[in-house]
């Protein structure tokens, strides 16, 4: 790819030389059709990507070049790592995750004999602490699920998009994706066939509930019901994209008075977290979310920890 044919919006053309543009949207394509990450995934490298060599253009006052990448000695790239924080990128897991994203392209570059820098691997990550996730009650979700207007197709749509993050554990993304050729049908309706990160496959299991408010939603929008169309549409016909299903449950949780922290991705957190206390396996768990490592999924046991702790401290007589 070079810049002659390339949009002029790209925000890497300004500060980066043509043997580097090129291999970063190189780079770009191998995560993209080699490594089948996320959309979601390829946009946050993207971005750590594009600050890295903002950062390091300024730095030098001149297009950074590949030849310049390798050459960035431990002061530049500490210099980088701590222009974040003074960007605005306050949260230790951003800076984190910036590094992670710059280390391995770097190291894929180096792979492929184009550039070496022996700096970047001594930079340490900022130290963050254990986030927890952060479920909604069931009660509060049902009331949330409840709440819709059968005759209006954009609340069956989010209705049965919610109904599925929480009856499934499905990532936003793996649910927006499904077209109606995907969903179930007869005998093989207790079953859902996802792929996911990696486009590692998984089955989920299909409730009734959850089947019926997808079949509702499929019936009632009001656009061709092909196989290759999409489940979940815009107003205008398009597949819906996340930000406007994120937006929507902001408008929701306002009228029923849920906290910032109540999200798309909080119903997938609540799935894991609901079946854990009723003693559902972490091992099983761990498949139903698509995890790859346990350690992910025992995150959510840590929830349940703390919820015990709090119970305790509430009620012993000596707390």
């Amino acid at each position: 790819m070079t810049k002659n044919n390339t949009p002029k919006l790209d925000p890497l053309l300004n500060v980066t030389a043509d043997d580097l543009y090129k291999t970063i949207h190189d780079w770009y394509d191998v995560l993209r059709y080699e490594r089948h990450v996320s959309e979601h995934t390829l946009r946050a490298y993207q971005k750590d990507i594009k600050n890295f060599v903002t950062f390091l253009a300024k730095y030098y006052g001149a297009a950074l070049s590949v030849g310049m990448v390798s050459d960035s000695d431990i002061t530049a790239l500490r210099a980088w790592l701590a222009g974040l924080t003074i960007d605005g990128e306050q949260s230790a897991s951003s800076r984190a995750r910036a590094l992670s994203a710059v280390r391995r392209f770097i190291d894929w570059m180096d792979k492929q004999g184009i550039a070496h820098n022996p700096y970047i691997k001594a930079i340490r990550a900022p130290k963050q602490g254990r986030k927890l996730p952060r479920p909604i009650s069931a009660e509060r979700i049902f009331e949330l699920l409840n709440d819709y207007d059968s005759a209006n197709w954009i609340d069956c749509r989010d209705k049965a998009l919610f109904t599925l993050l929480y009856g499934t554990g499905l990532r936003i993304q793996e649910a927006l994706s499904l077209n109606i050729e995907d969903w179930p049908q007869g005998s093989e309706k207790d079953f859902l066939t996802i792929k996911g990160k990696g486009k590692k496959e998984r089955r989920v299991p299909i409730l009734a509930e959850v089947h019926s408010a997808m079949l509702e939603c499929i019936e009632t929008t009001p656009y061709a019901q092909t196989p290759d169309r999409p489940i979940f549409l815009g107003v205008r016909g398009g597949r819906l994209h996340q930000g406007v299903a994120q937006k929507h449950l902001r408008n929701i949780r306002a009228v029923f008075g849920l906290p910032e922290s109540a999200t798309p991705h909080a119903l997938r957190h609540s799935f894991a977290t609901h079946l854990l206390e009723k003693g559902a396996n972490l091992r099983q768990v761990q498949e139903l979310l698509g995890h790859s490592s346990l350690s992910t999924t025992q995150r959510y046991t840590d929830v349940d920890n703390a919820k015990l702790m709090e119970v305790y401290k509430d009620c012993h007589p000596r707390a």
